[in-house]
């Protein structure tokens, strides 16, 4: 889980223990110790900066020390009292010319004219069109802070995509149109290279996976799953995969990817089922079929969640209910795994989408708060829908039967509850594929990542 770093910055003309009519300062130390205290209880780092800005050559020190600063993904100008926004408004702009996030908070409280010094910054940058947020609120108040914490969040995946790369092997899988991406747009919006692969370098890698590596992923798999799978080559052939995927993701240095898998690696070689689920395990983000809009969406859950993220298809929707079942074929973290449903082994079983055969995971994903979300195009422009939902496990004595209903009852199920219209899901969702992630916090979050990148959100 990301942990974001925010210079933080108080401005003022009044400062320097200058005192009102009334003998108080105009700047209250108190309430900036306590804003800051509160920000990084909330999980943000502070680079602070121990000057009031007042002057234009004030604000030019401080936003060129949070501008070199590689750590900072956003700067929090914080209103300590009124100011002559001119004076700072060339070098917040020169500051935001880099990409990261500026934001504005004001305390609340008549004391010391804040909401005088929030609000004439405010209206400048909007006089200017610099992308800003604007916060009104206390240290006390959660929503406020919240609001802080998410947007700093969302600077902060924003900047760790920018001059990333994501791999991609193999080419578009089982005749996908809406997973595939203009390689120009990404770089456009989001600053990343899209680097292919072809998939015979992953057969050719796992062949040469060491049986000493094998043995050695054993320990680890009797603690996910509770055993290893039986020792098959066509079991065995699904761990090398794995473990040759770890290798060259590593090698190659992408920081997520998205595979073919069918026709291809299922066919040729194994099914990536099992792979693609410890590649979740471990934290990466993944995709299959070349999907690099899903793999994207799991991307930026898995940098926000503290668990791991989950997807796979909305393979049927209770209109009435407004339950949802996700059900990926075969792959899915083990450790999301609930009571009803512990993480165990199966085969991929579909030979028309795969006829090599592979381990696949089976599972029912633990309970929880969370949200829905894919990233799509719609006529080549970026959206992204998202909803909250609620994951729950079935009673038990229906256990058997849920799983049965869709004809593979060996595959990982999700079962959840959207809260939202289920219309506007159906249609605003632009593809097959759930991304399934944990934490009521995600939403805030990808919603602002949307906002300080040009996505348009679908906020359901």
């Amino acid at each position: 889980m990301i942990q974001p770093t925010v210079g933080f910055i108080v401005y003022g003309v009044h400062k320097d223990g200058l005192k009102d009519p009334m003998g108080t300062p105009f700047i209250d130390d108190a309430v900036i110790r306590r804003s800051k205290k509160a920000l990084s209880a909330a999980g943000l780092q502070i680079v602070d900066h121990d000057v009031v800005v007042a002057s234009k050559k004030e604000a030019e020190a401080a936003l060129k020390k949070m501008k070199s600063n590689d750590a900072v993904d956003a700067v929090i100008l914080f209103s300590g009292t009124w100011v002559w926004a001119a004076h700072l408004v060339a070098a917040i702009r020169d500051f935001a010319a880099t990409g990261k996030a500026v934001l504005l908070w004001t305390h609340d409280g008549s004391q010391g004219w804040r909401p005088v010094g929030g609000l004439v910054m405010h209206g400048g940058l909007l006089e200017i069109g610099l992308q800003h947020k604007f916060v009104y609120g206390s240290a006390d108040d959660r929503e406020a802070v919240e609001s802080i914490v998410s947007y700093v969040r969302a600077a902060h995946l924003k900047n760790i995509l920018n001059m990333g790369t994501v791999g991609a092997f193999g080419g578009r899988g089982m005749g996908q149109t809406c997973g595939a991406a203009d390689p120009s747009q990404w770089m456009r919006m989001f600053g990343l290279d899209i680097d292919s692969r072809d998939t015979t370098q992953l057969i050719k890698a796992a062949e040469h996976i060491s049986a000493q590596k094998i043995s050695e992923l054993e320990p680890r798999l009797k603690k996910l799953f509770g055993t290893a799978p039986e020792k098959t080559v066509v079991n065995e052939r699904s761990i090398r995969l794995y473990l040759a995927l770890k290798e060259l993701i590593e090698a190659e240095k992408f920081d997520f990817y998205t595979i073919q898998s069918f026709p291809g690696l299922g066919d040729d070689y194994a099914a990536t089922c099992f792979a693609q689920s410890m590649m979740l395990e471990d934290g990466y983000g993944a995709s299959t079929l070349g999907d690099l809009n899903t793999a994207l969406t799991v991307f930026l859950l898995t940098k926000l969640s503290e668990e791991r993220v989950y997807y796979g298809d909305l393979q049927h929707i209770d209109k009435r209910t407004k339950e949802i079942k996700i059900i990926g074929d075969g792959a899915c973290p083990p450790s999301l795994a609930g009571k009803l449903g512990p993480a165990g082994f199966a085969t991929h079983g579909i030979p028309t989408e795969g006829k090599a055969g592979g381990v696949s995971v089976k599972l029912i994903c633990k309970v929880g708060e969370g949200v829905l979300a894919r990233l799509g195009r719609l006529n080549g422009i970026f959206q992204m829908a998202i909803t909250r939902c609620t994951i729950f496990e079935p009673p038990a004595d229906q256990v058997e039967r849920r799983l049965n209903e869709c004809g593979i009852p060996f595959w990982p199920h999700g079962f959840v509850t959207a809260h939202c219209d289920i219309d506007a899901l159906i249609q605003s969702w632009t593809n097959e594929y759930a991304c399934l992630g944990y934490g009521a916090d995600l939403y805030p979050a990808l919603r602002d990542f949307c906002e300080l990148t040009g996505i348009k959100p679908i906020l359901l």
